[in-house]
């Protein structure tokens, strides 16, 4: 039994740390629900399916502690096992899509080496960068990467786009290198003579050795296992390290464009204020899943961060599922949960969280035929909702619901959008536009 343990362990670690900060950490737009309720529930279910699985494989080595996680676990599920030690055990015959988990492991191996780059210039992965280049010759490896994968790499990395090369030379130098430890004991006293052969392939010589997937030497037939292709970074002319640089293991090249522009810095200034709020929602001790409306407000009444951030509203809508509003377009009845101050880039600005509220748009009042008490009593009948409830509501009847309930006033029918909107920032963004 303790020989099996110690064999089972690593790889489970190993797939727990996948799981967390592959999985999860990649798919949280997916787990949070910003890409569709759909998607959700995939994500979501994968996600369970995952933990379970995880548990019944640690269940002999780890049997109370993983029955306390799945009774946490069966809740989700009416169909469950009462004990997971009644559960079978998985089964590892079944249907592996290798094609993906070899375009994950790219995928990995290309955020590794960006990630060196951007420590050995000392670049944060909150400051984003312009462009990444891809070197491989094998088109579908570049596939993998800039096809479903792209939109994780750009993420990971804060990079704007994500550029495929097939060509190893246009940004590389080739050079061959003998696989001594393959070719020693084959070659005996061949092999420094064989060595210094390799060593002096050509371009030509080293580009037709990969496509063919043989040379020989010496009389001496070598293949992909025997020699070893170096990709070296061939840097454009009259550009420094500083500006453009690379990383490479010897089978792919990775390009970083580190040079910034206006646009990037407007990007990072986004990414740190959104920071801050994540931060800020924490210490609010809210939950992922928690709606709420965010403000600013400049303390050096420049424009210039209003500015900025109306320029970033696509990518913090994205991660915040709503846009900043304006302290000055607040409405009279805003709940603030908390505040904190900030500066960022020598601009200085106030945070407020406040509750989300659904905010009835100004053209109502003509649709309620100028009834304004009518419109009133629509504004306290929506502020006594959930907000998570009306959305529902909304998406079930694509974008309406009829009021029917007011005492002393007809049915009206409400759209999204036009006469309610369920959040500031949505009302904010509609009426700027």
């Amino acid at each position: 039994m303790h020989i099996g343990f110690t064999r089972v362990v690593p790889y489970l670690v190993k797939y727990i740390d996948n799981l967390t900060n592959i999985y999860v950490r990649f798919n949280r737009k997916r787990l949070k629900g910003r890409t569709g309720e759909e998607d959700c529930k995939i994500s979501l279910s994968t996600l369970y399916h995952a933990l379970v699985t995880t548990c019944v494989a640690m269940a002999p080595f780890t049997p109370f502690f993983t029955e306390v996680l799945y009774q946490n676990l069966r809740k989700a599920s009416s169909k469950s096992e009462q004990s997971i030690h009644f559960c079978s055990f998985p089964s590892t015959t079944g249907e592996r899509d290798e094609r993906v988990e070899r375009s994950v492991t790219r995928m990995m191996t290309i955020i590794d080496l960006a990630r060196n780059i951007r420590e050995r210039h000392s670049k944060a992965l909150k400051t984003p960068l312009k462009e990444m280049v891809v070197v491989h010759p094998d088109s579908e490896f570049l596939e993998d990467i800039t096809g479903k994968l792209k939109e994780y790499v750009m993420e990971e990395m804060n990079v704007k786009t994500v550029t495929p090369c097939n060509d190893p030379m246009k940004y590389a130098s080739l050079r061959a290198e003998p696989n001594f430890s393959v070719l020693g004991k084959r070659l005996g006293k061949d092999m420094g003579k064989v060595s210094n052969e390799v060593k002096k392939m050509t371009q030509e010589q080293i580009l037709a050795f990969e496509q063919s997937g043989e040379i020989s030497f010496l009389g001496h037939c070598l293949t992909l296992d025997d020699i070893k292709v170096v990709r070296q970074f061939k840097r454009p002319v009259d550009v420094s390290e500083k500006e453009i640089d690379a990383a490479g293991d010897g089978d792919v090249l990775v390009i970083l464009d580190l040079r910034a522009d206006q646009s990037l810095i407007e990007a990072g200034v986004a990414r740190e204020v959104v920071n801050r709020i994540q931060k800020l929602r924490k210490t609010a001790q809210l939950e992922p899943t928690d709606l709420i409306d965010v403000y600013y407000e400049s303390v050096d009444n420049s424009n210039t961060l209003e500015e900025i951030l109306q320029s970033q509203d696509q990518y913090i809508r994205d991660v915040l599922g709503n846009s900043l509003v304006p302290k000055a377009a607040a409405t009279s009845d805003m709940v603030v949960i908390c505040e904190e101050s900030h500066t960022v880039h020598d601009m200085s600005f106030v945070i407020y969280i406040a509750r989300c509220m659904p905010v009835l748009a100004a053209d109502l009042l003509s649709y309620a035929s100028g009834n304004s008490d009518h419109v009133e009593a629509l504004r306290v009948y929506l502020l006594s909702r959930s907000i998570s409830r009306l959305k529902n509501e909304f998406q079930t009847g694509n974008g309406k619901i009829t009021v029917r309930c007011i005492e002393g006033y007809p049915p009206i029918d409400l759209q999204l959008g036009k006469h309610v909107f369920l959040s500031a920032g949505d009302f904010y963004q509609a009426n700027r536009s």
